[in-house]
């Protein structure tokens, strides 16, 4: 599988898409001024107890109080509180060798038992904050790197269920035993297998030293206060997905660019050369075909190429998905013509959760089929379709009302696109002004461009059909402005563009006039 990572660096925000065969699977958008995301690592304090939900709300500088339950402390809270009070007061090190350990809290314990109000937390974002709800925690803390996790006050060794051979398994837990520090836990991830001891104890030491950084940051902290931040999600994606199926990265903006390049010499020196910076004047999501992806694929209904399309509706308890044929159906018997559209659907409904990153219950309604054993492989096609899916999900097999029921993980709002839009020549009002002055407008604001600034290098920006028009004909309409002007007009197409709109710009990129 060919996949392909495109970043575009906007003033505001980055947009992320990543490309399996050229198809769009995700899409991530991270503003610069986001201060929470999740793994973030925070010395907190109680606010409030509420044993009435098993749980405490936790101040961490959220304008809303993060949400902390007791199934989410992890046995060894009251260590890792004795561990923090310590910290905050200089009177440990960062190393757990010698720290003697409490004893464990109990699964089926009260919150107000194990936390007091105003006490100091060490915690660590598991979910952004969603609608009106501030972050979820956890108090299990984990530090992500390439090949492992390492997590403090445990001591198990864990390995990703991905990693099959159990010689392979077998190999890489007696490396980990003898190179992982004292009453630190280890996850081993798939990107671990095959690695030689030396990569693996580098990233343990790495690891070691973020650790080593919290416990700097914890002397004499008042929270709320930040002790580690997850990397920026263009990193973090790299360092979660790069595998040898990664055969482009291509990123606009150059500093997103030196720190990938950064990244990847650490990471995979290796696959520096598959990073690209793209100087393109055509905008980069245009250029690699994800904007004209993103308005096709989002909205309430998605239509594959055969005619089969599918309704996605979201209520306040769940997702419903909706699986019709369409008018293009072939014609053979029911059963195999159900069986053949309710695969395509399942292929695209399983990319569309990934797209639109929907969490929770997703019910989808597929076209009735009598047979066992085409249920069955319609569920053991779906499963494949998400396999290659990062957030926890599970499938049940087709209901005998032919219901299929997936729950998936949600650690961050849902991804909604409004890919409808104001109709670019009566801006909603319903009436226009005539078309065939288009010509006059663009040339009345040239005029007045070039007449307060005559050595303008002028290029004017318009919707792909506009920009086919002005350079239509002989002499085409960008000829004559030469003529006139003694000037040669640069004209870049932009697919989000109106289709009557168009923007003018100088050598700088500076927006000079536009007109909509």
């Amino acid at each position: 599988m060919k996949k392909e990572l495109i970043i575009n660096a906007g003033q505001t925000d980055v947009e992320i898409a990543l490309l399996e065969d050229s198809k769009l699977v995700e899409i991530h958008r991270q503003k610069h001024n986001v201060r929470f995301n999740v793994g973030d690592i925070f010395l907190g304090r109680v606010k409030k107890l509420m044993p009435g939900l098993n749980a405490a709300f936790i101040d961490i500088g959220n304008k809303r109080d993060a949400f902390l339950h007791y199934t989410d402390l992890g046995p060894n809270l009251r260590s890792v509180l004795k561990w923090t009070k310590q910290a905050v007061a200089g009177q440990n090190s960062s190393r757990l060798d010698h720290f003697e350990f409490e004893p464990e809290i109990i699964k089926t314990g009260k919150i107000n038992e194990v936390l007091n109000k105003n006490e100091f937390v060490l915690c660590q974002i598991l979910k952004e904050p969603i609608s009106t709800k501030g972050p979820r925690l956890s108090c299990e803390i984990t530090i992500p790197g390439r090949y492992l996790v390492l997590t403090p006050f445990n001591n198990f060794i864990s390995i990703s269920k991905r990693v099959s051979n159990s010689e392979e398994r077998k190999r890489l837990k007696i490396l980990m035993e003898s190179i992982k520090p004292k009453n630190f836990g280890v996850i081993l991830r798939t990107a671990a297998e095959g690695k030689k001891v030396a990569d693996l104890h580098r990233e343990v030491r790495e690891l070691e030293i973020k650790w080593e950084q919290i416990h700097q940051q914890l002397k004499h902290a008042t929270p709320p206060k930040k002790l580690l931040a997850e990397l920026d999600k263009a990193s973090s994606i790299l360092r979660d997905l790069l595998t040898e199926e990664f055969n482009s990265i291509v990123v606009n903006d150059k500093e997103a660019f030196n720190t990938i390049q950064t990244l990847l010499k650490t990471i995979a020196p290796d696959r520096v050369k598959i990073l690209k910076y793209y100087k393109s004047p055509i905008p980069i999501f245009s250029k690699y075909g994800v904007s004209r992806q993103i308005k096709s694929s989002f909205g309430k209904t998605s239509t594959l190429k055969s005619g089969t399309y599918i309704v996605i509706e979201h209520t306040e308890a769940m997702h419903v998905v909706d699986v019709n044929s369409g008018p293009k159906s072939q014609r053979q018997d029911q059963e195999s013509s159900a069986l053949k559209v309710n695969l395509e659907a399942a292929e695209e409904i399983a990319r569309q959760m990934r797209l639109r990153d929907l969490g929770g219950i997703i019910l989808v309604d597929f076209i009735d089929m009598r047979k066992s054993e085409n249920k069955k492989r319609l569920y053991d096609s779906m499963r494949e379709f998400m396999k290659n899916d990062r957030a926890q999900h599970t499938i049940l097999p087709l209901s005998k009302f032919g219901l299929m029921q997936i729950t998936r993980q949600r650690v961050k709002p849902e991804i909604e696109i409004n890919t409808t839009e104001k109709c670019p020549t009566c801006n909603g009002t319903g009436t226009i002004d005539a078309s065939i002055l288009i010509l006059d407008n663009i040339e009345r604001d040239m005029d007045f461009i070039l007449s307060s600034k005559p050595k303008a290098k002028l290029s004017i920006k318009v919707h792909p059909f506009l920009e086919a028009y002005l350079k239509k004909g002989w002499p085409s309409p960008r000829m004559k402005w030469y003529f006139k002007y003694n000037k040669w007009i640069r004209i870049v197409s932009d697919e989000d563009f109106g289709l009557l709109h168009y923007s003018f710009y100088d050598r700088d990129d500076e927006i000079r006039l536009s007109q909509s």
